[in-house]
């Protein structure tokens, strides 16, 4: 009975290495293949890239003009997100009303929403003849449509909730606690919200206004449909990608480069303690 025993404590440190020996192949196969996927053309956009002439390409005015305005308009439209985005979150994680299921589907729709059909939407809202943007041409003389500022509303329109539903998910899992203490002792519900609420949820409010304003940066479809494709005015760099690649591809893959650059370095913003406190546990 003692060497049965003793044999089976032998037995049990073998049972709690063997995860340790190795993924099985029916999960590495697949995930190599997917690696490759995602890298590949990554990968083939650095090779074919013309390295000789870069500089000259990327010193071109219109290209720097186009980087300028895909900088300012998706600063501007992560500054627009915050304002209206962090508000909406507080809403949909702290209110419970008739029909918030459906007001939250609405909110991620563009998600999922092709961006040419989001930017036809824009137009038929706020064009000239829109629903809404003829009585902004008629009561304020403000026109959206095939403006910058018309790059700002759909570059907002497809990168909002990206932020709202990063913030949403922090308020909803953020300890109550404090806050109720701080309305006990007296403090406002404004400053509740400004020293405690906002403090609670800042790593995911940082990486929602990150996420915001990396695709806002890359929006295409919605901007050329509602704003046009006209150098500098609207023209942003996917856009100038677009133009270029029909008449310049090595261009074309400079341009490219340069938002892989950015996207590298929006990476390396979003760290693992912000994705942590972005998404929550």
């Amino acid at each position: 009975m003692w060497r049965a025993g003793r044999s089976t404590r032998r037995a049990q440190p073998a049972l709690s290495d063997s995860p340790r020996r190795g993924a099985p192949l029916f999960i590495v196969a697949p995930a190599a293949i997917g690696l490759a996927f995602l890298v590949l053309p990554l990968v083939a956009l650095l090779v074919r890239a013309p390295w000789s002439g870069l500089p000259e390409l990327l010193s071109d005015s219109q290209v720097l003009t186009a980087l300028r305005l895909s900088l300012e308009c998706a600063t501007a439209a992560t500054i627009v997100s915050l304002i209206l985005g962090v508000p909406l979150a507080w809403v949909l994680a702290r209110l419970r009303f008739p029909g918030l299921g459906l007001v939250r589907a609405l909110v991620t729709l563009p998600l999922v929403l092709p961006p040419v059909v989001g930017g036809l939407a824009l137009l038929l809202a706020f064009g000239r003849n829109g629903i809404f943007g003829r009585y902004l041409d008629d009561w304020f003389g403000i026109t959206l449509p095939f403006t910058t500022a018309g790059v700002i509303v759909a570059e907002t329109f497809v990168a909002m909730p990206f932020l709202v539903i990063t913030v949403e998910g922090a308020l909803r899992s953020a300890d109550l606690g404090l806050e109720e203490a701080a309305t006990t002792l007296g403090a406002s519900r404004f400053t509740v919200f400004r020293r405690i609420t906002l403090p609670l949820v800042g790593p995911s409010l940082l990486a929602g206004a990150v996420l915001c304003w990396a695709r806002a940066l890359g929006e295409f479809g919605a901007t050329i449909t509602f704003a046009g494709n006209f150098p500098g005015t609207t023209q942003t760099m996917p856009l100038a990608v677009y133009n270029a690649l029909e008449t310049d591809p090595e261009a074309a893959v400079a341009l490219s480069l340069v938002l892989l650059v950015v996207a590298v370095a929006i990476l390396a913003a979003l760290r693992d303690r912000w994705l942590r406190g972005g998404w929550g546990p």
